[in-house]
């Protein structure tokens, strides 16, 4: 396995012999992940709606000595949810974990949302992960045990401008909690990892008006930086590995202590904290120019 490609914290070969399934993983935060499951000796499948997205990732990953298939699958469709999980099966066998990470938003105040938008943004971030897990946890985890990571947001005090989201972001930590008590006596661990205000890709997907208040959020940071991929790809890999046998129904936030800030305490400018980026093809936002990485 090329080192140049991922250089993880976890030793090497940690998942070897093990099929993780990666959903949206042609980008972001799941590009990421399945480049450091692959570096670590998983079998990763991509799970996403463009194939030629999932096309790419398998080509790095391929290159720098790793193993993954593609699943091209809209998680919302419910048969053909059931048609990817059976066909992972079928190429890999057993599947031992899953990162349940597609979704996806878009701004809008809570007056002006409608119920097509409503609906459209629950079922990527709620439904779809629901029947992905549940379609894991029937068709392999319930008899061979298995770990699930659900990544949802930093939802604490709420979502303004994406109440959709936070609303299906909450629902799925709860929804964590729930599985982790019932899924327990299969031997299945689940998780969440909240990311906070990451520096990914998908920044440059909003509007020049988002893009500018995205540009604004580092000073409200109390470690004054953006996160990275790598950062919450770490988190997701712990959840994974081993050494979190003993931890379910537990929510990880990546997020840089935004929710601990207070009207009380003023943020005081700094460069004390260092980011963490292990992922040499990870892709900067390019809307935050050289504050991407700091």
């Amino acid at each position: 396995m090329s080192q140049s490609v991922y250089q993880s914290v976890f030793r090497p070969g940690l998942f070897a012999g093990q099929t993780v399934i990666v959903t949206g993983g042609g980008s972001g935060i799941g590009r990421c992940t399945a480049h450091e499951l692959a570096n670590l000796g998983a079998a990763v499948a991509l799970v996403g709606r463009r194939v030629e997205k999932l096309e790419q990732v398998q080509a790095e990953i391929t290159a720098a000595g790793g193993q993954a298939s593609i699943h091209p699958c809209d998680i919302r469709d419910e048969a053909g949810v059931k048609a990817m999980v059976a066909d992972v099966i079928a190429r890999h066998g057993v599947i031992n974990g899953l990162v349940n990470n597609a979704g996806g938003q878009y701004p809008q105040p809570v007056r002006d949302i409608t119920l097509k938008g409503w609906d459209a943004v629950v079922r990527n971030n709620l439904t779809g992960g629901f029947l992905v897990a549940r379609e894991v946890y029937v068709q392999s985890m319930e008899a061979n045990g298995g770990a699930v990571v659900n990544i949802i947001a930093d939802i604490w005090g709420g979502m303004p401008t994406m109440a959709h989201s936070g609303a299906a972001r909450a629902g799925m930590l709860s929804f964590t909690e729930t599985a982790a008590c019932e899924w327990s006596q299969s031997g299945v661990r689940v998780n969440a990892v909240a990311p906070g205000w990451v520096a990914s890709s998908g920044f440059d997907t909003y509007s020049a008006e988002m893009q500018a208040e995205l540009r604004s959020l580092k000073t409200k940071v109390p470690l004054q930086r953006y996160g990275t991929e790598s950062e919450v790809s770490a988190a997701i890999v712990f959840l994974l590995s081993e050494a979190a046998a003993f931890i379910t129904g537990s929510c990880i936030r990546v997020d840089g202590g935004v929710p601990n800030a207070r009207p009380t305490w003023k943020l005081i400018p700094h460069e004390r904290s260092k980011a963490f980026n292990g992922f040499t093809l990870s892709q900067a936002p390019k809307c935050l120019g050289e504050d991407a990485q700091g």
